[in-house]
C-alpha cells in the first residue's frame, strides 16, 4: 500500500466527527432539559469511552498509527472550529 498513514488518519477523522458532532447535539438540547448536568456528564463518558476505544484500536498497529488517527482528531476539530465559528480567545 502506497499510503500507510491514510486508515488511520480516516479513522481519526470519523473518530473527531462522532465526539464533536455528539458534543454540538448534546449542547443545543441542554436549555430544554431537566437535568442538563446529567445528560452532559454522560455525553461526556459515551463520547469519550468510543473515542479512546477507537484510538486503543488503532493503536494495535504502532505509534505512528496512533500519531496519524490523532493527527485526523484534531484536523477535523479545527475543521468544524473554523466551519462553525467559535473562537478560542472569547471569554
Amino acid at each position: 500500500m502506497g499510503y500507510p498513514f491514510l486508515v488511520p488518519f480516516t479513522a481519526g477523522l470519523v473518530l473527531g466527527v462522532i465526539h464533536f458532532a455528539g458534543l454540538w447535539v448534546t449542547l443545543r438540547r441542554l436549555p430544554d432539559l431537566r437535568r442538563p448536568f446529567t445528560v452532559l456528564i454522560g455525553s461526556f463518558l459515551v463520547r469519550t469511552a468510543l473515542v479512546l476505544a477507537g484510538f486503543f484500536l488503532v493503536l494495535s498497529g504502532g505509534l505512528g498509527e496512533l500519531a496519524a488517527a490523532l493527527a485526523g482528531f484534531i484536523a477535523i476539530r479545527e475543521i468544524l472550529r473554523r466551519r462553525l465559528g467559535g473562537n478560542p480567545s472569547r471569554p
